[in-house]
């Protein structure tokens, strides 16, 4: 028997696709918009969100049978706040010049609604295992559609990928600037983040009609 049984393995594999939190459910849009112009960013936003989730679901769950139905909203703030606090300071750690452009937006996933969404959806009803499973697939979904785009607007926007020059130098004139390529200035502005999505959005639905008729 593998590790995960079919039913855990949707957990994983379900919010990749077909229940995505940003295409599908349409959760966590304002930081696939916001950071997502470098793709360096929009895979250490993925990775913190991650871990605050994968976290978070695990410690909700621990705690479930004991949080007064009163104050769950409390407790959940808090657990999330409190892991937010430490992926933030690690961050200025270890890149602090990342977490300087992630600015805000790092302490921002307090608010997102695919974490707090997960909590109340899943942490509060299951065990930490599945929890945990679920978590991390929901992460993944996010930081997946965060990838794309981040991948999408630096290379068209800056010409590069992870901050080195794929399209060649467009100082030396070099690759594709040798043929007349410039860069697009707009895919660095937020509304084309929005498009990129939409994009993303309109080809998931037109793979998979059944997203239509059950949306």
């Amino acid at each position: 028997m593998g590790l995960l049984s079919k039913k855990d393995s949707k957990l994983i594999l379900d919010p990749l696709a077909d229940n995505n939190p940003i295409t599908i459910q349409v959760l966590g849009i304002c930081s696939a918009l916001a950071i997502t112009a470098e793709l360096k960013a929009s895979i250490v936003m993925g990775l913190s969100v991650m871990a605050v989730l994968a976290i978070g679901n695990v410690v909700i769950s621990l705690m479930r049978n004991i949080i007064p139905s009163k104050i769950r909203i409390i407790v959940q703030l808090v657990v999330v706040a409190a892991l937010v606090i430490i992926v933030d300071l690690v961050l200025k750690a270890y890149s602090y010049q990342l977490s300087k452009t992630l600015s805000v937006f790092v302490g921002l996933i307090i608010t997102n609604c695919i974490i707090m969404g997960r909590f109340e959806a899943f942490a509060l009803a299951n065990g930490p295992w599945r929890s945990f499973l679920d978590g991390i697939g929901n992460a993944a979904g996010y930081a997946l559609i965060l990838v794309i785009v981040g991948f999408f607007r630096e290379l068209l926007g800056s010409g590069t990928l992870l901050g080195f020059k794929v399209l060649g130098d467009p100082i030396e004139k070099t690759g594709l600037y040798a043929l007349g390529y410039e860069n697009n200035g707009f895919m660095l502005l937020s509304p084309m983040a929005l498009i990129v999505v939409g994009i993303i959005i309109w080809v998931q639905r037109s793979r998979n009609k059944a997203l239509i008729e059950d949306h």
